[in-house]
C-alpha cells in the first residue's frame, strides 16, 4: 500500500481525501495545511498538520494547491524520495524541478466541496519525468477514474483554457441568464431543460453543428429587442457573442 500526504484543504483536496479513503493500494496518512481551521473537517480522519517541517515521509506527496502559491511551498518542502504531484491544470510540471520524482495529477472537473462526484467518470489528465513514476500515477489515477491521459504541460495548459471557455466561462452565462429571470420574477429553473439539452447536444455532435438561435439565424429583429431589455453590461457580452457567432458562421451583422 502506498501512503500519501496531501497538501491543501480545498475542493479538490477534499474530494481526493474522500475518494481515496475507500481505495486498497493507497491510503492518506496526513493533510497540511497552514490554516489550523481548515484542517478541522479532517481531524478525527488523519493526521494533520500546519507545520511543513512534520511531514510524514510517505510514497507520494499531493500538492493539491492554489497555483499562485505551489512555487512557494513546493521550495518549502524537505528533500525528499516521494513522488510529488501538483493538481495544477495551467502550471508547468517544472515548478516541481527541486524534486527527484516529480509529475502531475489534474482531475478534469469543477469541484465544489458540497457537491458529490463520480470519479470513475473524470479525466484525470498525469504527467511525470521518468517510465517509472509515469507507471505509479497511472495506477494512482486508475484506482478512482476509468479515463486516464497522458497528457503533457503544453497540453494541460490548451485545456485548461478550452475549459475555462466550457465551464467558467458558461457558468457565468448561467448567473447572467438567472439574473434577467429574477429581475422579471421568471423561475430560472424553467431553463434547466435547456441547459441540460444544449450539454447533452455537445457530447454526441460538433459544438459548432448544434448551434442554433438568432445569432446564427441572423434574426436582426429578435437580436434588436433582445438588447432593448437588457444593462449595459449584458449589451456588450450579447453583441460581442453575437458577432463572434455570425463570423463564425459566415453572416455579418
Amino acid at each position: 500500500m502506498k501512503r500519501i500526504v496531501i497538501f491543501g484543504t480545498g475542493n479538490l483536496a477534499t474530494h481526493l481525501f474522500e475518494v481515496y479513503k475507500y481505495s486498497g493500494d493507497f491510503k492518506i496518512i496526513q493533510v497540511y495545511n497552514h490554516d489550523p481551521k481548515s484542517l478541522q473537517i479532517f481531524n478525527d480522519q488523519v493526521a494533520i498538520t500546519t507545520n511543513l517541517n512534520e511531514i510524514a515521509p510517505a510514497d507520494i506527496y499531493i500538492l493539491a494547491l492554489k497555483d499562485d502559491i505551489l512555487a512557494e511551498i513546493s521550495q518549502k518542502i524537505n528533500e525528499t524520495n516521494a513522488l510529488v504531484l501538483h493538481t495544477s491544470g495551467a502550471v508547468s510540471v517544472e515548478v516541481l524541478n527541486k524534486f527527484k520524482n516529480r509529475g502531475v495529477f489534474y482531475p478534469l472537473q469543477t469541484f465544489s466541496k458540497n457537491k458529490k462526484v463520480d470519479f470513475s467518470k473524470i479525466p484525470i489528465c498525469i504527467e511525470a519525468n521518468t517510465a517509472e513514476n509515469t507507471k505509479v500515477l497511472n495506477e494512482l489515477a486508475s484506482e478512482i477514474s476509468e479515463k486516464v491521459f497522458g497528457i503533457s504541460s503544453e497540453q494541460r495548459k490548451t485545456l485548461h483554457v478550452a475549459a475555462v471557455f466550457v465551464s467558467n466561462f458558461v457558468n457565468f452565462m448561467y448567473t447572467e441568464g438567472e439574473k434577467i429571470c429574477n429581475d422579471n420574477q421568471v423561475p430560472f429553473e424553467i431553463l434547466h431543460p435547456l441547459i441540460l439539452e444544449t450539454a447533452s447536444k455537445v457530447t454526441k455532435m460538433s459544438p459548432l453543428e448544434s448551434q442554433t438561435g438568432p445569432a446564427k439565424r441572423n434574426d436582426q429583429e429578435v437580436i434588436s429587442s433582445h438588447l432593448e431589455l437588457l444593462n449595459e453590461e449584458q449589451q456588450k457580452i450579447y453583441s460581442l457573442l453575437t458577432l463572434s457567432i455570425q463570423n463564425l458562421h459566415g453572416k455579418e451583422l
